[in-house]
């Protein structure tokens, strides 16, 4: 894959150098290793790790100069570069290293670079001899981006060792469909770390602007009909999706502030108003009468279909394909303390719930990598190895009931405070309500793709809420909680407040997708 004046090639083969098992806890320990089968004329950039009681699937980039490639070809070029994209190291700092009996001698390295490089990763051995210059290169800066920490996989104990050593995967601190930092795949590690420091190692940057590894649109529907996920929804579920063009045919009505009248939407949503931001004078609700609005709050599971919208990630090494589902509405919460679950009334229902979840997919292999669930006011990436699957290479995404927040397994979550059990209970299970995505699927967005080549539709243009504004008397409905606290930890009602997501006392209108920051940025998390 390109990225301007580098070439890189994900490398998934790796040899064991050093196995560490000193760690806090239950944990296996981690694994220290070194690329393998790296082709001629491309570099290591750095070593890789990951703990050891999960598959070994990871990767790291290696890279090769496009640039210093031509000319040994005997090619010529206008702008002949001073600085060459890839150079050795110094020489190494050594971070950091363990010598015992039981888990061998391990040793970590820092390569440092020439002035106006970066390095890109680290390098170990299981011997004290610095490795040799030739065993990694360096990347000129301006061919990188900064990186940032994510989750941390060593975390040595200080009482065998003289200073706490931890080791995390890293990724670009700027990510999203328009940033252009590509994760090398390499890990960083420091025996301190302050949170305003910049690390010691970079991410690449890919400025090649044609991003030429993302899929064509046969091979957005190829993925879709190979990868699209089935969604289940809760046995006891009654607020179930629909199309959008469903919910707009069988009575929603448009809002404004100056008119107490709502307005019949168009199918195709041609009516409403499109771009700009969200200043909620507009808001969609459903019709006045009691049959009419109960037809719409139960959805329709047969129109319902999965809005996709696809776009690049990580520079365009991945593609992400987020799928949205929309339910005409979100029920109320069912609030949990201990054993004892109790159902509310109101607080937590809405009308319009935009959900989603994605699929992380590799541009190098057209691998499912990830897939992201959205829960509520977060979410979090799950390797494709801890997925449940059916029908071949199809994940299966279950949505909680009445919230429609997604999971990766059945069972029962709770948001809230896991510490005293107490918070919104959110049941996911298997069920005969689904939707196979790899069939019930429109392309709403793929910009990336360039004018005229997915005709998005006229309501993903709205930015206004796809509901009213609603503000729960939470006192009221919580007040009857109180009572069923055991003694040591009853609380004031605002102290039981605190407990809870704030979104459970009041619900502005919800904004469609685009409105979403994951529309632009990468998945919170």
């Amino acid at each position: 894959m390109c990225l301007g004046e580098i070439e890189v090639i994900q490398i998934t083969k790796f040899e064991s150098i050093w196995s560490c098992n000193l760690l806090h806890g239950k944990s296996k320990g981690v694994t220290f290793y070194r690329p393998a089968g790296i082709p001629d004329d491309f570099f290591c950039l750095g070593y890789y790790c990951q703990p050891n009681d999960q598959p070994l699937r990871g990767y790291v980039l290696v890279a090769r100069d496009t640039v210093a490639t031509r000319l040994e070809d005997g090619c010529t070029q206008d702008l002949v570069l001073e600085l060459p994209a890839l150079r050795k190291p110094v020489n190494y700092s050594l971070v950091w290293n363990a010598d015992s009996n039981k888990n061998g001698c391990g040793y970590i390295w820092l390569p440092n670079p020439p002035v106006g490089y970066k390095a890109m990763g680290f390098v170990v051995t299981d011997n004290s001899e610095e490795p040799r210059p030739e065993e990694v290169r360096c990347v000129r800066e301006d061919l990188t981006e900064a990186c940032e920490t994510r989750d941390r996989v060593l975390a040595m104990d200080s009482k065998l060792s003289e200073d706490k050593f931890q080791v995390w995967n890293t990724r670009p601190c700027k990510r999203g469909m328009l940033c252009s930092g590509v994760s090398v795949g390499t890990f960083f590690c420091s025996t301190y770390l302050d949170s305003d420091d910049e690390l010691e190692v970079a991410c690449l940057k890919n400025i090649d602007s044609s991003l030429h590894a993302m899929p064509n649109l046969n091979q957005i529907h190829a993925l879709i009909e190979h990868y699209g996920p089935t969604v289940f929804f809760h046995p006891d579920e009654v607020y179930l999706p629909s199309s959008v063009q469903w919910f707009f045919k069988n009575g929603a009505l448009l809002y404004h502030e100056d008119s107490g009248n709502g307005e019949p939407i168009d199918y195709r949503g041609s009516n409403l108003p499109s771009g700009g931001e969200n200043d909620s004078d507009f808001w969609i609700d459903l019709p006045n009468d009691d049959d009419a609005r109960n037809h719409l709050k139960g959805g329709n599971i047969e129109s319902a279909k999965l809005y996709v919208h696809v776009k690049p990630a990580l520079g365009g090494t991945f593609s992400d394909i987020a799928m949205w589902v929309f339910c005409p509405f979100n029920g109320p919460a069912t609030i949990k303390i201990g054993l004892v679950s109790i159902a509310m009334n109101k607080i937590g229902q809405h009308v319009g719930d935009w959900e989603h979840f994605t699929l992380r997919v590799s541009n190098f292999t057209g691998e499912l990598w990830q897939a992201y669930f959205s829960e509520h006011s977060g979410g979090r990436w799950v390797d494709a190895s801890d997925l449940e699957f059916i029908e071949g290479n199809k994940p299966i995404v279950y949505s909680s009931k009445y919230g429609h927040s997604s999971y990766p397994h059945p069972g029962t979550y709770l948001q809230g405070s896991s510490k005293f059990d107490i918070g919104v209970r959110n049941d996911a299970a298997r069920s005969k309500f689904y939707i196979d995505s790899s069939t019930k699927y429109q392309i709403v967005a793929a910009e990336y793709l360039g004018d005229g080549v997915i005709s998005e539709p006229c309501w993903l243009q709205y930015m206004s809420d796809w509901g009213p504004t609603i503000v729960y008397d939470s006192r009221s409905e919580l007040d009857k909680l109180i009572d069923r606290l055991p003694f040591f930890v009853r609380f004031s009602v605002e102290n039981l407040f605190d407990l809870f997501p704030t979104q459970l006392y009041g619900e502005e209108g919800p904004t469609g997708p685009k409105e979403k920051d994951n529309w632009l940025g990468d998945e919170r998390c």
